[in-house]
């Protein structure tokens, strides 16, 4: 991924140096296990433990792949330099490379979903104070993008927060599908190594065993894991989406920080745009562009075929990042986000009463009008407001059929704006307990 959309911290998860370290010490561990089981010398596993102060040589081990065409034996390769040969000889004893490929990159997504989950938390800890601190500052509730009930500002927050709070519980249960090692050997067998082997190096490196393997970890785990990356990411998309109508200059009823000497246009002085929200929607599409291949990826041939292997090497690290990246994004936005209660007062006011049809409706049913009645009178009195600017309230107080079944008092009673607010109480203690 690109500087611009990255962080250090995720960053370093993928790096060659991070990927060696993860490699050296699968190695490693295998030789303590075989050594305990006696099928290698211990002295020859202890030397093996001797270079674990070593940096290894990202150069060094590009250029034996140039020889070698084969990236676990440039290691290994590299690995024998450090240690001898002799003592060397038993390192990968009984594995194949997918034993160190597979299981090093999911302790990389395991390490990713850790940063990722942080991302989350700092992001519902910013839409929790955001829904507190605006749970009674009403706006008005759209439906295809008109004008249709009050809500408030306070329960478009809460309802963010409780999807996002739902995509931590969905990253929760990926990390865990995800965190299994295989030290299983050529097609999966144990055949030449040892099963205690594998429970070992997974015990030590935080893995559980996985149940079966063929030469690779089975890819619906890892299917699953960006599937619920691009979901995520989706979730974001739609608090930006949110967020980039709230800016539109005829709506304003939020806005982003637009701090000290930012500058909007190369053209236009007076611009301010939504600029990081437009920004996290192209990231989240990034991040989704991660999840067919990643479904692709788990039909392989027999017991093993690499056309999984380029996929990966791009997706992990690249929805990763992305979406960590995305998430610290996000977190900042809502954190400044300014908003203005007044403007979603004047919007929601701008039809005259319009937005309280439905309690109009109700109120000539429940008073014996039928169904079908009560339509035709509240929406041939509402059509006046959209076509003719009329007030709502006075052409229903001035329509004789609808003073006939409800009082002037029973009118006005329906435009009460508290009415619509009544249960938001209830519907925080839903969310946040």
């Amino acid at each position: 991924m690109i500087p611009r959309y990255s962080r250090p911290d995720m960053v370093a998860i993928w790096s060659p140096e991070t990927k060696f370290r993860i490699w050296y010490e699968i190695e490693a561990h295998a030789c303590d296990a075989q050594a305990d089981l006696g099928v290698i010398p211990r002295a020859n596993a202890d030397a093996v433990w001797r270079a674990k102060d070593v940096e290894f040589d990202v150069a060094r081990i590009d250029e034996i792949e140039a020889v070698t065409k084969h990236d676990v034996i440039a290691f290994l390769t590299h690995l024998a330099e450090h240690v001898g040969s002799d003592d060397a000889r038993f390192v990968h004893q009984g594995m194949t490379s997918s034993d160190v490929l597979d299981t090093t990159l999911n302790i990389q997504l395991v390490r990713a979903s850790d940063l990722l989950l942080a991302g989350m938390d700092r992001v519902l800890a910013a839409l929790k104070t955001r829904a507190f601190e605006h749970k009674d500052t009403v706006r008005i509730g759209r439906s295809h993008g008109i004008h249709a009930e009050p809500t408030t500002m306070g329960l478009t927050f809460a309802r963010f927060y409780a999807e996002m709070a739902r995509g931590r519980d969905r990253l929760v249960a990926a990390r865990e599908e995800i965190r299994t090692g295989a030290i299983s050997g050529a097609v999966g067998t144990f055949a030449n190594i040892d099963p205690r082997v594998e429970e070992h190096v997974c015990e030590k490196l935080g893995l559980i065993p996985e149940p079966i393997s063929t030469q690779v970890i089975p890819r619906d785990r890892h299917a699953m894991f960006f599937a619920t990356l691009g979901v995520i990411a989706s979730s974001m998309e739609n608090i930006a989406i949110e967020i980039r109508h709230m800016q539109r200059t005829e709506v304003l009823e939020a806005e982003e920080f637009f701090s000290p000497g930012q500058k909007g246009s190369s053209a236009m002085p007076h611009k301010r745009n939504p600029v990081l929200t437009e920004n996290l929607t192209g990231l989240a599409r990034l991040v989704r562009m991660a999840v067919i291949p990643a479904m692709e990826n788990v039909a392989l041939w027999h017991e093993r075929d690499i056309s999984h292997s380029s996929v990966e090497r791009a997706i992990g690290p690249d929805a990763t990042i992305t979406l960590d990246f995305a998430l610290h994004r996000l977190a900042g936005v809502v954190e400044k986000l300014v908003v203005y209660p007044e403007n979603m007062l004047a919007n929601m006011n701008k039809f005259r009463g319009l937005v309280m049809s439905q309690r109009v409706l109700l109120a000539l049913t429940q008073a014996g009008v039928s169904r079908e009645d009560s339509y035709r009178l509240v929406q041939r009195n509402a059509m006046k407001v959209w076509e003719q600017g009329a007030d709502f309230k006075t052409e229903l107080l001035g329509d004789a059929e609808v003073t006939a079944a409800l009082s002037p008092a029973e009118i006005e009673e329906k435009f009460d704006l508290g009415y619509h607010t009544k249960h938001v109480d209830t519907i925080f203690k839903r969310v946040f307990g």
